[in-house]
């Protein structure tokens, strides 16, 4: 599972690389969690109008949702079943989108301890998780959600000893191919994805009110794929 990242590029110099223009008023963040919003490149409601940068609450509620709190649990979709899940499956035939991030945290076991480890690429660039995006809306209160969720898949030979899954990364090359409705940049996510980096980080970002760049200092060896 994924479940907590961090995205401090600009919004908008990363959203040009994967062909989006638009602007959103948020800075540096280095400990992002569920149900809070993300930014994210789609493909616009007008094809002629090409893709858009976004904000999306993280934690998909499918349009068929009574309780949006079904969100809480729709953080991560699994990409070897994401295609027929109810939750997701209309999503991945016409809503998919790129959720923008400089790196992800996954937690270790070691002994009787958990130890967070932050991971990026070892270029260093910012990249794209694939993501599905879905519309909610609720005839008795009027309120409406934008939602996403992250694409997780078998972690590859290098994350796979900190953890046995990890988010499917895209760049800019594959990412579009995912928006364009090709399947093979998930199916085969655990091969393509790109050189990656990893090093343990302080305990202080299990907490999800802690940020701040200090949160993805070293705290031990750095790892290179």
């Amino acid at each position: 599972m994924c479940g907590r990242f961090a995205f401090y590029s600009p919004a908008e110099a990363t959203a040009a690389l994967f062909g989006a223009a638009g602007s959103l008023d948020i800075g540096p963040r280095y400990n992002i969690a569920p149900t809070q919003d993300i930014a994210a490149v789609r493909d616009c409601e007008n094809p002629a109008a090409g893709r858009e940068l976004v904000a999306l609450r993280w934690g998909l509620v499918p349009f068929w949702a009574k309780d949006p709190a079904i969100g809480n649990r729709m953080i991560n979709a699994r990409a070897e079943t994401v295609a027929e899940k109810p939750a997701f499956r209309a999503a991945y035939r016409r809503r998919r989108c790129l959720v923008l991030a400089d790196g992800f945290y996954e937690w270790h076991r070691e002994g009787a301890a958990k130890i967070p480890y932050f991971i990026s690429l070892a270029s260093e660039e910012p990249f794209a998780f694939a993501g599905l995006w879905e519309h909610w809306h609720s005839k008795e209160s009027g309120e409406s959600l934008q939602t996403a969720t992250l694409i997780t898949t078998q972690a590859n030979e290098f994350l796979a000893p900190l953890h046995h899954r990890m988010p499917v990364i895209l760049g800019a090359d594959l990412a579009e191919r995912w928006l364009a409705g090709d399947d093979e940049p998930v199916a085969n996510a655990t091969l393509a994805c790109p050189r990656l980096r990893a090093w343990p980080v302080n305990r202080r970002v299990n907490n999800a009110r802690n940020e701040g760049d200090e949160l993805i200092e070293p705290d031990g060896e750095v790892l290179e794929g």
